[in-house]
């Protein structure tokens, strides 16, 4: 009787040995879920990055307004016959162009 249970035994280890361990084993499929959501998270945020290319490359294709706000904004551009004001911190501007004392001079 004692030798027919370990017959048993054995058998169902062999039958269970393939579902945890084998190749469609329990891990392998939870490791493939938890990697289909991690793709999911990336294509999700992928898309609404290319969502927001695609607006700003008809919004450029389509009127000016864009790419007078870039030129404005990225290239520091006035239109003709527009004034510039630059506002600065003379407070900050001193600061920053004073010597330090500390240092040594080599005169």
């Amino acid at each position: 009787m004692k030798s027919l249970t370990a017959i048993f035994v054995v058998l169902v280890v062999l039958l269970q040995y393939p579902l945890w361990f084998g190749k469609g084993s329990w891990f392998r499929v939870w490791n493939l879920n938890h990697q289909i959501e991690v793709q999911k998270k990336t294509n999700t945020d992928n898309q609404i990055r290319n969502n927001v290319l695609n607006a700003e490359v008809t919004d450029l294709k389509q009127g000016f307004s864009a790419i007078e706000e870039r030129a404005r904004n990225e290239l520091g551009m006035i239109k003709q016959d527009e004034i510039f004001f630059q506002v600065t911190n003379h407070e900050k501007d001193k600061k920053d162009n004073e010597i330090p004392s500390s240092s040594p001079s080599n005169h």
